[in-house]
């Protein structure tokens, strides 16, 4: 299963069957589409997706995505999952995912979905804070949020859970304190997004009248880190960092502000590569040291345009310190050299080390 491709045929069903309007939400923006959805729709998206897909070794998912999706008229919500289930039923595709809001999960909404061999159910969490959620305009409560998830659980659906680093009423602490109880929750996978201003927005407003202000991209990334790290630490499948760059969301189009980049995971994931390095040189007496990185992994150790590992680099200026990328070290792993010691250590072995029960270190 290791080797096998994972595809996904993405659905926007935007905004749609939402009834709220989140501060930080303009989701004709954020998908890149205003069209209706209809079956027709799907069948022509999947069709065309299935035309570029070798549907052997690979995974195929239909996931529905840009709105809430089981606050959608019953019947709609039929209709785009029938065409899905005949693909599923035909073999053409393996899962059914979609993403919706904690306050339209129940029993008769679940029972509908196993109907339609819908598989994952993701919930836009966003914080755990109740304070942070009335700022926001969320409309829904962390009681709702608690609820569902269980009863998503109960009925054997992959849960999935979605957060925002940065809300309106956000901070350092609160982020962290929202991943606790996520992973308290059991989610099997989760998404993680910095929050960002876009045009056309109550926040937009809230920005321009100096009540909001987004965090820096540096800020993201340093709680991204942590948020990111106690999640893997604790075994959920992080399957999204950051929001994926569209045509729309660029500076000068829809984004008005934010620590928006289009590969802030990337950003992420080289904070931590450093920080293993950093953490095997603090035990190191050697003047020389030597890491090895897959050749695959070497832009995470020089992500950021180097400025992790050059910090690195100069928070040891007595230590001569060498790269090399070698295709026999596993991927996510790195290797440490040096005179008195060896060390082969995996990117989650050092997050289940640090991060598994939770941070409490100052940011």
């Amino acid at each position: 299963m290791k080797n096998n491709r994972h595809y996904i045929i993405p659905i926007f069903v935007p905004h749609e069957g939402c009834p709220h309007d989140c501060v930080f939400c303009n989701q004709n923006t954020i998908t890149g589409t205003s069209n209706k959805v209809n079956g027709k729709f799907v069948e022509e998206t999947i069709e065309e997706y299935l035309k570029t897909i070798k549907r052997e070794n690979s995974i195929v998912e239909v996931s529905f995505f840009g709105g809430t999706f089981t606050a959608i008229d019953i019947e709609k919500q039929n209709e785009l999952l029938t065409v899905a289930k005949r693909y599923k039923d035909m073999g053409k595709i393996d899962y059914i995912h979609l993403s919706t809001r904690p306050d339209y999960i129940d029993d008769f909404i679940l029972e509908n979905l196993k109907k339609y061999s819908a598989d994952v159910i993701e919930l836009g969490v966003q914080s755990l804070d109740d304070e942070v959620l009335i700022k926001s305009g969320r409309g829904h409560t962390v009681e709702d949020v608690i609820k569902a998830s269980k009863l998503i659980k109960k009925y054997n659906f992959v849960l999935g859970l979605q957060m925002m680093l940065g809300l309106p009423g956000d901070t350092f602490e609160k982020d962290i304190e929202t991943a606790k109880k996520i992973i308290e929750l059991k989610p099997e996978i989760a998404r993680i997004y910095p929050t960002l201003v876009v045009k056309n927005t109550p926040m937009e407003k809230m920005y321009i009248n100096n009540i909001y202000k987004p965090y820096t991209l540096d800020e993201a990334v340093k709680v991204g880190k942590v948020v990111y790290s106690m999640l893997i630490a604790n075994d959920i499948n992080v399957i999204r960092v950051g929001l994926q760059p569209t045509e729309e969301i660029n500076y000068g189009k829809e984004l008005v502000v934010g620590p928006f980049h289009p590969a802030f995971r990337e950003l992420i994931e080289g904070s931590i590569y450093n920080d293993i390095i950093q953490e095997e040189i603090n035990c190191c007496h050697s003047d020389k040291v030597t890491i090895k990185v897959n050749n695959r992994d070497i832009s995470k150790l020089y992500a950021y345009k180097k400025k992790f590992f050059n910090d690195m680099i100069s928070a040891n200026k007595t230590k001569n310190i060498n790269v090399l990328q070698d295709l026999s070290v596993e991927k996510g792993t790195l290797i440490i050299e040096s005179d008195e010691k060896y060390t082969k250590i995996t990117i989650t072995q050092f997050l289940q080390k640090r991060y598994k029960e939770g941070y409490s270190e100052n940011l």
